[in-house]
C-alpha cells in the first residue's frame, strides 16, 4: 500500500464540511476502530461518542499505521493557558507534556521512543496556515473534566495551550513509525483566565462559529500533503 496522509480530528470537525470519504472498520490488535478512507485517512477520535479519557488510542493509532498512513496531522480543540494567545487562534504546538498516563503499545518489551512532533510537518503546516502561532508547548490532561484554576496556573508556567488527547495520539503515532504534528484551534481561555464561566457548551459554540475555517484548513491540508 503507498503512503497515506492520515487526519485526526475531534471537537474542532464537528461542524466542519469534510470531503466524501467510504467509512471502513479496521480490526487491531487492541479492538476496532472506524475510519473514513479515500484520499486520505480520516479518524474521529471521539468514535461512538467517546470521552476523551475513554478513548481506544492504541486502537485508533494502530488502524491508521495498518491503512498504510505515514504521516498524520492532527486537529485538535484546546484551551489558552496565556492572556495572549486569545480565543479564535490557531496554534501549531512544537512540544508537549502530559500530566496523565499515556498508552503504549509496548506491553512485553522495554522500548523507549524519543517524543517530538515532526519538524517538516510543523514548517509545511506553518506555510499553509500563516495565521496560526508556530512554536509552544501543549500539555495534556485526563479529562472528561475541565482543569481547574489551580491546575491551570500551574501549567501556565510551562505551556501555552491545553488539551486531552494530541499526546497520547503524539507518542503512538511515533511508536507506530508514523509522523506526526499537530494544529490546535483555541475555543476558549482555561479555566479561570476569561471572564466567562467555561462550560462544555461554550466550547462547542466557539467550534461552531469556527466550522468553515476549520474545513477551509483541512482543504489546504489535504490538498497539500494527500
Amino acid at each position: 500500500m503507498g503512503l497515506v496522509l492520515g487526519i485526526i480530528g475531534g471537537t474542532s470537525l464537528l461542524f466542519a464540511d469534510l470531503p466524501p470519504l467510504e467509512k471502513t472498520t479496521v480490526a487491531t490488535p487492541y479492538g476496532k476502530a472506524e475510519v473514513y478512507t479515500g484520499a486520505f485517512a480520516l479518524l474521529l477520535r471521539h468514535q461512538y461518542s467517546l470521552p476523551p479519557h475513554r478513548i481506544n488510542y492504541r486502537a485508533c493509532l494502530s488502524a491508521l499505521a495498518i491503512l498504510g498512513v505515514d504521516r498524520i496531522v492532527a486537529i485538535g480543540s484546546t484551551g489558552s493557558l496565556k492572556p495572549e494567545i486569545p480565543p479564535g487562534s490557531i496554534v501549531i504546538p512544537t512540544d508537549y507534556l502530559s500530566l496523565t498516563d499515556i498508552p503504549s503499545i509496548y506491553e512485553c518489551s522495554i522500548e523507549h521512543v524519543r517524543p517530538e512532533l515532526d519538524a517538516d510537518l510543523i514548517r509545511t503546516l506553518g506555510e499553509l496556515v500563516p495565521e496560526a502561532r508556530v512554536g509552544g508547548v501543549y500539555a495534556q490532561t485526563r479529562g472528561p473534566r475541565i482543569e481547574t484554576v489551580a491546575e491551570v496556573k500551574g501549567l501556565s508556567k510551562v505551556a501555552d495551550i491545553v488539551g486531552m488527547t494530541v499526546a497520547s495520539e503524539a507518542t503512538l503515532a511515533l511508536e507506530l513509525g508514523m509522523r506526526f504534528a499537530a494544529l490546535c484551534t483555541v475555543d476558549n481561555y482555561a479555566n479561570g483566565l476569561g471572564s466567562e464561566t467555561l462550560t462544555y457548551e461554550h466550547i462547542l459554540a466557539t467550534s461552531r462559529a469556527n466550522a468553515k475555517r476549520t474545513g477551509d484548513i483541512l482543504e489546504k491540508i489535504v490538498e497539500r500533503l494527500a
